[in-house]
């Protein structure tokens, strides 16, 4: 596998744009569109938060066939809280887009990002789509990745080539992410494509075990969105025999999406919302996996250890409270808990010596600009 400068329209028959349609006022890029100009089978997580989003409830339902081809999304509302309107509003967007394409209404997906319970700006929208459409370029997929960006301060892309019986096979993607994130199921917004040729159940498979690794081992400030969701588009365009089983090709393909997954969510980490800091925290000697990222989750959202690491106090103490407050059978004789810094990067290890589950989970310290930024974001 080989890391190249690209976007999500680096892997072949792919073209993107995004461009200010008026949602935000500050005038920066919030309308964005991805298309594949050939037939794709597609994949999708969710957030699992019960109050869900319009476009989360609609992606919901058009992602069973399996077969979505474009994504329209808007950053500056979050197009939750809305009502019927706002599930009326996110159907037409699909619709409107369809047309345009020349796909079913069912083939596009649709997200939205922002400030929630806002009316949707609908007409702003629909009147920006043509030109949307039209715009649609092999070389603008910067354009969508700035496009769905909000208190980010970077936009966040990554591509890699691999190479499947002799194909070269590309697999990139685009994240947006720098609060509110605490993922149960997936992170934000992110759109992965690729240009491998994978069937519908291995795509799902393999998008589900990248996304447990990776967006759901993430967190900034404890609190689930509304509206994450992370999309997956695979064309066949490098020609590849399609990967329908487990197999060394699966593993191969499987690789690429789990690092596009995994870079992604660490640039949403290193992203996070006046965040100085990044760290690891690696939790080994666990009953089980589950049981090691639960310990690991604690500890990454404890406001305690994250405002001690903001000031140069890796309080080791505070560790062990987080630990001691997920209620497993763990005693000070059997739990070790070790420090790394390198330069911005810390590095917590914690064993509960109580068995051989393991689990790793990324953060990032709790700054006062967070609170500065939260305050003042509506």
């Amino acid at each position: 596998m080989k890391v190249i400068k690209g976007s999500i329209t680096t892997p072949k028959g792919f073209v993107a744009n995004g461009f200010w349609a008026g949602i935000k006022r500050s005038g920066k890029p919030d309308l964005g569109l991805v298309f594949s100009t050939a037939a794709c089978t597609s994949a999708a997580v969710f957030t699992k938060n019960s109050v869900k989003a319009a476009p989360i409830v609609v992606c919901m339902d058009y992602i069973r066939q399996g077969n979505n081809q474009a994504l329209i999304a808007n950053s500056g509302n979050a197009n939750c809280f809305t009502g019927e309107y706002g599930l009326m509003y996110a159907k037409k967007m699909t619709e409107i887009v369809g047309d345009a394409l020349g796909i079913k209404a069912k083939q596009v997906l649709v997200m939205s990002t922002g400030i929630i319970g806002r009316p949707f700006p609908y007409e702003k929208i629909k009147e920006a789509i043509p030109g949307l459409v039209k715009g649609l370029r092999p070389t603008k997929g910067i354009n969508f990745a700035k496009a769905i960006m909000t208190t980010d301060l970077k936009d966040k892309q990554v591509a890699v080539q691999i190479e499947i019986r002799g194909k070269k096979v590309f697999v990139a993607g685009c994240a947006k992410g720098s609060g509110m994130i605490e993922p149960n199921m997936a992170t934000m917004l992110s759109c992965i494509t690729t240009d491998a040729a994978v069937s519908k159940e291995m795509l799902k498979k393999a998008l589900k075990e990248a996304t447990e690794v990776s967006f759901n081992c993430i967190t900034v400030d404890g609190c689930m969105s509304t509206n994450d969701m992370v999309a997956v588009l695979a064309n066949g365009r490098a020609g590849n025999k399609e990967i329908a089983s487990v197999d060394k090709d699966y593993e191969i393909f499987y690789d690429a999406l789990k690092f596009v997954c995994l870079k992604l969510s660490k640039d949403i980490v290193l992203d996070g919302e006046g965040a100085e800091r990044f760290f690891e925290i690696a939790v080994t000697g666990a009953k089980n996996n589950i049981q090691a990222r639960e310990a690991a989750k604690k500890i990454a959202n404890s406001n305690l250890v994250k405002t001690a690491d903001y000031t140069d106090n890796p309080n080791w103490g505070r560790v062990a409270a987080a630990i001691g407050a997920c209620g497993f059978p763990v005693t000070e004789h059997d739990l070790k808990i070790s420090f790394s810094v390198k330069k911005n990067n810390i590095y917590i290890n914690a064993d509960l010596g109580i068995g051989s589950g393991s689990a790793t989970v990324y953060t990032c310290d709790l700054t006062k600009e967070y609170i500065d930024i939260n305050g003042k974001y509506n």
